[in-house]
Order: structure tokens, then C-alpha cells, then sequence
């Protein structure tokens, strides 16, 4: 199964270098280069893309630029020739970030991180089994969570809501609290969704921690969380679902 990538930078030298590292991998398909971000957009519309390697610093709108405009961007590996933006591409779930002059070893590294992800995710969006190989609806007890020099283990079960503060989010548990750079998106991927569920721009809570819910606010242990008009249908209809209501 191959991926279909496209390279944007506005150095000639630097596709060219991509081009032929890509022509030398077999799961590659590169379908076009690009020599600035404004010119992607079509094709990304029109256009079944896989990954981007993408440059940071380009005339115009840079790479950073296009990833915050794009509302489901492929899988991304940046490449600049600058290391000052490690931080921001963390937070953009930038799969890799490569430092110009690129040798081939590390964009092959680099590659083959994103098509064990890219094989992945293929598999689970797979068919939904027959009614004679039942589902399996279990969900993890724990995820591991990068916070600062630590990876924590974070158990489902303990946490009791998760708020946003600035470039960083605070997972709030039972024993603990926990900033980890993941942003909403990519933390509502690991959580179950009949059990966790956003309320508001800064907070996802737990359904079985809540203690009550007055008005448009929820109490859980000494917090007081707001629900956004954004979120409320949501809500109200998990709530429906769990016999809240």
C-alpha cells in the first residue's frame, strides 16, 4: 500500500534532494512539488494526499501558516533548515521534523515513522465486523502521556476533567495533575467517546465524575465547569444516552 506525498518548499535544490530520496522508497508515491504554500490548496482539495513534507520558512504564507489553516491536514514532516520551531511543531502533531541539509538515513527514519502510522490507521478504518464476529468495544485502561522530560502512565478511569491553558493542557485526575503539549484533537482520539466529551473550548470532562450539573454549569469534586452553547446539544444528548436526563 503506498502513500500518496507532495513536497512544498520554495528552494528548487531542496525538492529536487526530495524527489529523488522519494523515487528510492517504494511505499512513496510522490504525485507533485510545490515552491510555496498558496499553491497546495487546490491541490489538496482536488487531491488524495497522504503526507506533506513541508518547509517552514517560505515567502508569503509559511508552512506553519498553511498547517493552521488546513481543518484536516495529512500526516506532516517538516523540513527547514532551522530548529526554533521543535516547540510549535510538537504542537501541531507534526509527525517528524527534519534539519536541512537532509541526509537519506534520517528522511527514511523519518518515513518509515509515518507509514507504520499511515498502515495503522488504514486498519481501523477497516469494515465493522459481521454480526457473527462481534465487536470488541473495550477500550484501554491507560494511555502514556509525554509531560516535559516524563512519560506518564494515565489511567482512564482517574481522571476527572481536562482544561486548556494556553499552548498546554492540564489532565486533572484523582492523585494528580499532569501538562502535557497535546492539544484537544489529538487528546479526544485516545479518550472514549461515551465516557469523556468536550463542554467548552478549555475543558473535556469525565461523564462519571460529575457530581451534578446546575444550569449551564457542572460540578465535579471542587471545580465548577462551564457549558458552552457550542457543546450543549452534544451534551445533553450523551447525557440522554447515559440516563441522566
Amino acid at each position: 500500500m503506498k502513500m500518496n506525498c507532495i513536497a512544498v518548499d520554495d528552494e528548487l535544490l531542496a525538492l529536487k534532494k526530495i524527489e529523488r530520496f522519494a523515487e528510492k522508497i517504494d511505499y512513496l508515491n510522490l504525485l507533485g512539488t510545490f515552491d510555496n504554500a498558496l499553491s497546495t490548496f487546490s491541490f489538496l482539495r482536488e487531491n488524495k494526499v497522504d503526507l506533506i513534507f513541508l518547509d517552514i520558512q517560505m515567502d508569503e504564507f509559511t508552512g506553519i501558516q498553511l498547517l493552521e489553516t488546513l481543518k484536516d491536514p495529512p500526516y506532516v514532516i517538516l523540513t527547514t533548515a532551522f530548529d526554533e520551531y521543535a516547540l510549535k511543531a510538537y504542537e501541531l502533531d507534526v509527525i517528524d521534523y527534519l534539519l536541512k541539509p537532509i541526509p537519506f538515513e534520517r528522511f527514511v527514519k523519518a518515513t518509515e515513522k509515518v507509514y507504520a502510522r499511515f498502515l495503522k490507521d488504514q486498519n481501523n478504518l477497516a469494515p465493522a465486523p459481521t454480526q457473527h464476529q462481534p465487536e470488541n468495544n473495550d477500550h484501554p485502561e491507560y494511555t502514556f502521556i509525554k509531560s516535559g522530560n516524563k512519560t506518564v502512565k494515565v489511567y482512564f478511569d482517574k481522571i476527572l476533567y481536562i482544561e486548556g491553558q494556553r499552548d498546554y493542557l492540564q489532565i486533572h485526575t484523582e492523585d494528580s495533575r499532569i501538562m502535557t503539549l497535546l492539544n484537544f484533537k489529538k487528546m479526544q482520539e485516545l479518550l472514549d467517546d461515551q465516557k469523556f466529551i468536550r463542554v467548552h473550548k478549555s475543558y473535556i470532562i469525565s461523564i462519571d465524575k460529575i457530581d451534578y450539573i446546575e444550569n449551564n454549569t457542572i460540578k465535579i469534586k471542587d471545580k465548577l465547569i462551564p457549558v458552552s452553547s457550542t457543546y450543549k446539544i452534544a451534551f445533553n444528548n450523551l447525557l440522554q444516552r447515559k440516563n441522566f436526563l
